[in-house]
């Protein structure tokens, strides 16, 4: 297998929302671990402010991801789930491990 793609999102979640986001979160994450290429995902909640949250997606290629997943009717479905908590709009970016210890 070749080198794993990590996609990266700090998600802005709308104050107070938290915990429904967490919930909507756990629903959601059963559509993206379906996808061909999902290799698995964290969700962390920020120490210092606790409406922000790291998410990190690996995949086996950068079109899992871009055209796999956003072109499924699942894509679809996390939409609603999850994109109305988020102020603002997270940037997602994908990254390449170049070393590791």
């Amino acid at each position: 297998m070749g080198p794993v793609i990590l996609e990266q999102a700090v998600l802005s979640v709308v104050p107070g929302r938290s915990a429904e986001f967490e919930e909507a979160f756990a629903r959601a994450k059963l559509i993206i671990s379906a996808v061909p290429g999902f290799q698995g995902l964290t969700l962390s909640s920020c120490v210092e402010r606790p409406d922000t949250y790291l998410l990190l997606v690996r995949w086996d290629t950068l079109e899992d991801h871009t055209e796999g997943f956003r072109g499924s009717a699942g894509y679809q479905e996390w939409r609603s789930l999850l994109h109305h908590f988020y102020d603002p709009f997270p940037l997602v970016e994908h990254y390449r491990e170049v070393a590791s210890a």
